[in-house]
C-alpha cells in the first residue's frame, strides 16, 4: 500500500496485467462512458506533459466541506469520447459538493484515455485539498482502476521498474507516478462507487468529466 492511503472500500483485485492489456486493446466503445476502462494505444507521437508543482486555489471556509468523521469528502470521475480513436476527447470532474468554489470541469492533457481521465481527477482533487491544508481526504471514483493501482500495484511496479506482474512495461507509468507523488502526506479513503447507479455526487462528477471533454485543449 502507497503511503497516505487507507480505508480501502471492498472491491475486486484484478490483475494489473489485465488492465495494462485493456489499455493497449483494439477500441470497441465510442461513448464517453463505457462497461470497461478501455482505453487507446500509444499515439506515436504523444505530448509528454509537464506539471506544475504547486496549485493554488481561493481558500475555502471548512463549512463549505462535505465530512465523513473528520475526512473530507470529495467525487472524481474521467471521461473519454470517442475512447480509443483518434479523434478521443477525455476530460476530468471533481465534485466537492453543491455550488462549490472548488468544482472541477477540465479536459485532459496529453494522451486521451479514459484511464488517464480517471487517474488525473484524483490528482486535481488531491492538488485541490492541499492548497485548503485538507490532510484526509475520501475520495469516491467508479474507476477500480485507479483504487487498485494506487493502492495495490504501484509499489510492486516500482520495486519492477515499472513493470506489471507479466514484465510488461506499465502504460500509465507517468499519471500513476505523479498521483503517487500527490499522495505523500495525506490520509487518503479510496472508495468505490458504482458508476451510473443513482450516486448523486458520482453523476454530478461525470456530468462535469463530460463537459470538460468538450472543452478545448490547454
Amino acid at each position: 500500500m502507497s503511503p497516505g492511503t487507507s480505508g480501502i472500500s471492498s472491491l475486486t483485485q484484478e490483475s494489473d496485467s489485465y488492465w495494462n492489456e485493456l489499455e493497449t486493446a483494439s477500441p470497441s466503445y465510442s461513448t464517453c462512458k463505457r462497461p470497461y476502462e478501455q482505453s487507446s494505444e500509444e499515439e506515436p507521437n504523444k505530448k509528454h506533459v509537464k506539471y506544475n508543482e504547486t496549485y493554488s486555489a481561493p481558500s475555502v471556509s471548512k463549512d463549505k466541506f462535505s465530512y465523513m468523521g473528520d475526512s473530507v469528502v470529495v467525487y472524481t470521475d474521467g471521461c473519454c469520447s470517442s475512447n480509443g480513436r483518434r479523434k478521443a476527447r477525455a476530460g476530468v470532474g471533481v465534485y466537492w459538493g453543491p455550488g462549490h468554489p472548488l468544482n472541477t470541469s477540465d479536459r485532459l492533457s496529453g494522451r486521451q484515455t479514459n484511464q488517464r481521465a480517471e487517474i488525473h481527477a484524483a490528482c486535481k482533487a488531491i492538488e485541490q485539498a492541499k492548497s485548503q491544508n485538507i490532510k484526509k481526504l475520501v475520495i469516491y471514483t467508479d474507476s477500480k482502476f485507479t483504487i487498485n493501482g494506487i493502492t495495490s500495484w504501484v509499489d510492486n511496479w516500482k520495486s519492477n521498474g515499472w513493470r506489471t506482474s507479466t514484465g510488461k512495461d506499465v502504460i500509465n507509468k507517468e499519471d500513476f507516478e505523479r498521483l503517487d507523488e500527490l499522495s505523500e502526506g495525506m490520509e487518503i479513503q479510496w472508495m468505490h462507487v458504482p458508476g451510473h447507479a443513482g450516486f448523486i455526487g458520482n453523476e454530478v462528477a461525470d456530468r462535469l468529466a463530460r463537459e470538460g471533454a468538450g472543452k478545448q485543449n490547454s
